[in-house]
Protein backbone atom coordinates (compact mmCIF):
# COMPACT_ATOMS: atom_id res chain seq x y z
CA UNK A 1 0.00 0.00 0.00
CA UNK A 2 2.78 2.64 0.70
CA UNK A 3 4.73 1.61 -2.26
CA UNK A 4 1.62 1.88 -4.62
CA UNK A 5 0.10 -0.33 -7.18
CA UNK A 6 2.19 0.79 -10.15
CA UNK A 7 5.30 -0.10 -8.29
CA UNK A 8 3.96 -3.22 -7.27
CA UNK A 9 2.99 -4.40 -10.91
CA UNK A 10 5.94 -2.97 -11.97
CA UNK A 11 8.68 -5.01 -9.58
CA UNK A 12 6.19 -7.79 -7.99
CA UNK A 13 4.31 -8.85 -10.85
CA UNK A 14 6.22 -11.30 -13.46
CA UNK A 15 5.82 -9.63 -17.05
CA UNK A 16 4.44 -11.94 -19.63
CA UNK A 17 7.20 -13.24 -21.81
CA UNK A 18 6.20 -11.52 -24.76
CA UNK A 19 6.70 -7.85 -23.60
CA UNK A 20 9.70 -8.94 -20.95
CA UNK A 21 12.80 -7.44 -22.43
CA UNK A 22 15.45 -9.92 -24.51
CA UNK A 23 18.02 -8.54 -21.50
CA UNK A 24 15.68 -10.02 -19.07
CA UNK A 25 14.93 -13.49 -20.85
CA UNK A 26 18.50 -15.10 -21.37
CA UNK A 27 18.07 -17.49 -18.46
CA UNK A 28 14.77 -18.53 -20.32
CA UNK A 29 14.79 -22.37 -21.18
CA UNK A 30 14.08 -23.49 -25.08
CA UNK A 31 10.92 -25.23 -24.27
CA UNK A 32 9.49 -21.89 -23.36
CA UNK A 33 10.88 -20.03 -26.38
CA UNK A 34 9.57 -22.71 -28.22
CA UNK A 35 6.22 -22.19 -26.78
CA UNK A 36 5.72 -18.60 -28.01
CA UNK A 37 7.70 -18.72 -31.11
CA UNK A 38 5.68 -21.84 -32.59
CA UNK A 39 2.48 -19.75 -33.11
CA UNK A 40 3.61 -17.00 -33.90
CA UNK A 41 5.95 -18.32 -36.97
CA UNK A 42 2.79 -19.86 -38.13
CA UNK A 43 1.08 -16.10 -37.85
CA UNK A 44 4.16 -13.97 -39.65
CA UNK A 45 4.81 -16.81 -41.96
CA UNK A 46 1.00 -16.78 -43.28
CA UNK A 47 0.94 -12.96 -43.59
CA UNK A 48 3.71 -12.90 -45.64
CA UNK A 49 2.88 -15.68 -47.74
CA UNK A 50 -0.63 -13.76 -48.16
CA UNK A 51 1.50 -10.50 -49.11
CA UNK A 52 3.67 -12.46 -52.23
CA UNK A 53 0.58 -14.09 -53.19
CA UNK A 54 -1.18 -10.22 -53.58
CA UNK A 55 2.18 -9.12 -55.13
CA UNK A 56 2.32 -11.82 -57.79
CA UNK A 57 -0.52 -10.42 -59.05
CA UNK A 58 1.78 -7.87 -60.90
CA UNK A 59 -0.31 -5.19 -62.75
CA UNK A 60 -3.00 -4.71 -64.94
CA UNK A 61 -2.76 -5.91 -68.28
CA UNK A 62 -4.41 -3.81 -70.94
CA UNK A 63 -4.67 -5.69 -74.28
CA UNK A 64 -5.94 -8.90 -72.38
CA UNK A 65 -8.35 -7.28 -70.24
CA UNK A 66 -9.54 -4.85 -73.22
CA UNK A 67 -9.39 -8.56 -75.28
CA UNK A 68 -11.97 -10.36 -72.18
CA UNK A 69 -14.15 -7.44 -72.36
CA UNK A 70 -15.50 -8.17 -75.23
CA UNK A 71 -17.47 -10.79 -74.02
CA UNK A 72 -19.31 -8.70 -71.96
CA UNK A 73 -20.09 -5.99 -74.63
CA UNK A 74 -16.95 -4.26 -73.84
CA UNK A 75 -17.06 -3.29 -70.27
CA UNK A 76 -13.76 -4.71 -68.25
CA UNK A 77 -15.75 -5.94 -65.85
CA UNK A 78 -12.72 -8.86 -64.87
CA UNK A 79 -9.07 -6.96 -64.90
CA UNK A 80 -6.69 -9.58 -66.69
CA UNK A 81 -3.14 -8.94 -64.19
CA UNK A 82 0.37 -9.42 -65.62
CA UNK A 83 1.34 -12.19 -63.13
CA UNK A 84 4.81 -12.79 -61.93
CA UNK A 85 6.42 -15.95 -60.27
CA UNK A 86 6.66 -15.20 -56.32
CA UNK A 87 9.81 -13.38 -54.90
CA UNK A 88 11.57 -15.42 -52.23
CA UNK A 89 14.33 -13.46 -50.64
CA UNK A 90 17.34 -15.07 -49.11
CA UNK A 91 18.25 -14.32 -45.82
CA UNK A 92 21.52 -13.91 -44.27
CA UNK A 93 21.98 -13.40 -40.19
CA UNK A 94 24.68 -12.20 -38.32
CA UNK A 95 24.25 -12.54 -35.39
CA UNK A 96 26.14 -10.85 -31.87
CA UNK A 97 26.39 -14.52 -29.75
CA UNK A 98 28.22 -12.84 -26.65
CA UNK A 99 26.61 -12.80 -22.99
CA UNK A 100 25.27 -9.41 -23.22
CA UNK A 101 22.86 -10.42 -26.37
CA UNK A 102 22.64 -13.62 -26.16
CA UNK A 103 19.21 -14.61 -25.15
CA UNK A 104 18.37 -11.56 -27.94
CA UNK A 105 19.91 -13.50 -30.63
CA UNK A 106 19.11 -17.19 -29.86
CA UNK A 107 15.34 -16.04 -29.98
CA UNK A 108 15.29 -14.38 -33.35
CA UNK A 109 17.54 -17.16 -34.92
CA UNK A 110 14.84 -19.34 -33.47
CA UNK A 111 11.85 -17.29 -35.01
CA UNK A 112 14.07 -17.32 -38.69
CA UNK A 113 14.51 -20.77 -38.29
CA UNK A 114 10.45 -21.82 -37.97
CA UNK A 115 9.89 -19.52 -40.70
CA UNK A 116 12.49 -21.11 -43.06
CA UNK A 117 10.15 -22.26 -46.05
CA UNK A 118 9.23 -18.07 -46.25
CA UNK A 119 12.40 -17.31 -47.38
CA UNK A 120 14.46 -19.23 -50.50
CA UNK A 121 17.63 -19.49 -49.10
CA UNK A 122 19.27 -18.82 -44.98
CA UNK A 123 22.33 -18.63 -43.84
CA UNK A 124 23.32 -17.74 -40.00
CA UNK A 125 26.74 -16.63 -39.02
CA UNK A 126 27.73 -16.24 -35.29
CA UNK A 127 30.39 -13.78 -34.43
CA UNK A 128 32.03 -12.42 -30.63
CA UNK A 129 34.94 -10.68 -32.61
CA UNK A 130 35.18 -12.81 -35.38
CA UNK A 131 32.70 -14.45 -37.45
CA UNK A 132 31.62 -18.32 -37.68
CA UNK A 133 29.03 -19.52 -40.34
CA UNK A 134 26.12 -21.56 -38.20
CA UNK A 135 24.53 -22.40 -40.58
CA UNK A 136 25.20 -26.35 -40.27
CA UNK A 137 24.66 -25.93 -36.38
CA UNK A 138 21.25 -24.64 -36.63
CA UNK A 139 19.91 -26.72 -38.90
CA UNK A 140 21.63 -29.81 -37.03
CA UNK A 141 20.10 -28.70 -33.91
CA UNK A 142 16.80 -28.41 -35.34
CA UNK A 143 13.45 -26.35 -33.72
CA UNK A 144 13.60 -28.86 -30.70
CA UNK A 145 17.17 -28.53 -29.54
CA UNK A 146 18.86 -25.56 -27.33
CA UNK A 147 21.21 -23.18 -29.60
CA UNK A 148 22.82 -21.96 -26.74
CA UNK A 149 23.85 -26.32 -25.82
CA UNK A 150 25.00 -26.99 -29.33
CA UNK A 151 27.24 -23.64 -29.43
CA UNK A 152 28.82 -24.23 -25.88
CA UNK A 153 32.62 -24.54 -26.98
CA UNK A 154 32.92 -22.78 -29.88
CA UNK A 155 35.61 -20.66 -29.95
CA UNK A 156 35.66 -19.60 -33.66
CA UNK A 157 33.66 -16.82 -32.67
CA UNK A 158 36.12 -15.25 -30.46
CA UNK A 159 39.74 -14.40 -31.12
CA UNK A 160 41.98 -13.23 -28.49
CA UNK A 161 39.69 -11.81 -25.92
CA UNK A 162 35.85 -12.72 -25.59
CA UNK A 163 34.41 -9.27 -26.03
CA UNK A 164 32.74 -7.65 -28.59
CA UNK A 165 34.54 -6.63 -31.82
CA UNK A 166 31.83 -4.87 -33.92
CA UNK A 167 34.47 -3.46 -36.40
CA UNK A 168 36.47 -6.66 -36.47
CA UNK A 169 33.68 -8.74 -37.00
CA UNK A 170 32.41 -7.00 -39.88
CA UNK A 171 35.76 -6.71 -41.43
CA UNK A 172 36.03 -10.15 -41.29
CA UNK A 173 32.71 -11.24 -43.08
CA UNK A 174 33.98 -8.54 -45.67
CA UNK A 175 37.21 -10.91 -46.34
CA UNK A 176 35.63 -14.32 -45.86
CA UNK A 177 31.86 -14.28 -45.96
CA UNK A 178 30.98 -11.83 -48.54
CA UNK A 179 29.84 -14.10 -51.14
CA UNK A 180 27.06 -15.34 -48.96
CA UNK A 181 25.45 -11.77 -49.61
CA UNK A 182 23.83 -11.77 -52.80
CA UNK A 183 21.77 -9.10 -54.78
CA UNK A 184 18.55 -11.18 -53.67
CA UNK A 185 19.44 -10.94 -50.14
CA UNK A 186 18.30 -9.50 -46.71
CA UNK A 187 21.17 -8.94 -44.14
CA UNK A 188 19.74 -9.13 -40.85
CA UNK A 189 22.44 -7.64 -38.11
CA UNK A 190 21.87 -8.35 -34.36
CA UNK A 191 23.26 -7.14 -31.54
CA UNK A 192 23.74 -3.63 -29.50
CA UNK A 193 26.51 -2.01 -31.00
CA UNK A 194 28.90 -1.38 -28.21
CA UNK A 195 32.39 -1.89 -29.75
CA UNK A 196 34.22 -2.18 -26.21
CA UNK A 197 35.94 1.19 -27.87
CA UNK A 198 37.51 -0.65 -30.45
CA UNK A 199 37.52 0.63 -34.36
CA UNK A 200 33.98 0.33 -35.57
CA UNK A 201 34.76 -0.09 -39.25
CA UNK A 202 32.08 1.81 -40.80
CA UNK A 203 33.91 1.29 -44.28
CA UNK A 204 33.34 -2.40 -43.91
CA UNK A 205 29.34 -2.32 -42.81
CA UNK A 206 28.70 0.01 -45.73
CA UNK A 207 30.41 -2.47 -47.62
CA UNK A 208 28.07 -5.39 -46.81
CA UNK A 209 25.01 -2.73 -46.78
CA UNK A 210 25.40 -1.71 -50.71
CA UNK A 211 26.18 -5.84 -51.35
CA UNK A 212 22.71 -6.49 -50.39
CA UNK A 213 19.00 -5.96 -51.51
CA UNK A 214 18.69 -4.77 -47.98
CA UNK A 215 20.44 -4.10 -44.62
CA UNK A 216 18.37 -4.08 -41.12
CA UNK A 217 19.64 -3.85 -38.05
CA UNK A 218 17.59 -5.15 -34.81
CA UNK A 219 19.02 -3.47 -32.00
CA UNK A 220 17.62 -5.02 -28.14
CA UNK A 221 18.57 -1.76 -26.41
CA UNK A 222 16.31 1.47 -26.01
CA UNK A 223 16.87 4.41 -28.51
CA UNK A 224 17.41 6.04 -26.11
CA UNK A 225 20.71 4.85 -25.04
CA UNK A 226 21.95 4.55 -28.77
CA UNK A 227 25.46 6.74 -28.48
CA UNK A 228 26.24 5.60 -25.08
CA UNK A 229 29.27 5.04 -23.47
CA UNK A 230 30.93 2.78 -26.22
CA UNK A 231 28.15 2.45 -28.19
CA UNK A 232 28.26 3.42 -31.82
CA UNK A 233 24.29 2.34 -32.65
CA UNK A 234 23.19 6.15 -33.88
CA UNK A 235 26.52 6.20 -36.51
CA UNK A 236 25.91 2.54 -37.88
CA UNK A 237 21.97 3.60 -37.89
CA UNK A 238 23.02 5.66 -40.42
CA UNK A 239 24.61 3.32 -42.91
CA UNK A 240 21.68 0.47 -42.24
CA UNK A 241 18.10 0.72 -41.59
CA UNK A 242 18.29 0.30 -37.24
CA UNK A 243 15.57 -0.97 -35.17
CA UNK A 244 15.13 -1.05 -31.97
CA UNK A 245 13.52 -4.75 -30.70
CA UNK A 246 13.81 -5.19 -27.03
CA UNK A 247 10.77 -7.62 -26.90
CA UNK A 248 8.83 -10.34 -28.38
CA UNK A 249 6.12 -8.25 -29.21
CA UNK A 250 8.86 -5.50 -31.20
CA UNK A 251 10.10 -8.44 -32.97
CA UNK A 252 6.84 -9.59 -34.54
CA UNK A 253 5.39 -6.35 -35.49
CA UNK A 254 8.82 -5.37 -36.92
CA UNK A 255 9.18 -8.87 -39.15
CA UNK A 256 5.17 -8.22 -39.59
CA UNK A 257 6.16 -4.77 -41.35
CA UNK A 258 9.46 -5.31 -42.58
CA UNK A 259 10.46 -8.46 -44.14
Amino acid sequence: EIRGVERLAEHAVTTPLERRAFSQTYAVDAAEMRRVVDPLARKLAARMAAKRRRASHGRIDIRRTLRASMSTGGVPIEPVFTHHAPNRSELVILADMSSSVAGFSRFTILLMQAMQAQFARVRVFGFVNTVDELTAVVKEVGRDGDLVEALKGNRRMTRGHRNSDYGQTFADFVEHHLDAVTPRATVLILGDARTNNTDPRYDALRTIAQQARHAMWLNPEAESQWGQGDSVAHRYAAIVDMHEVRTITDLREFVARAL
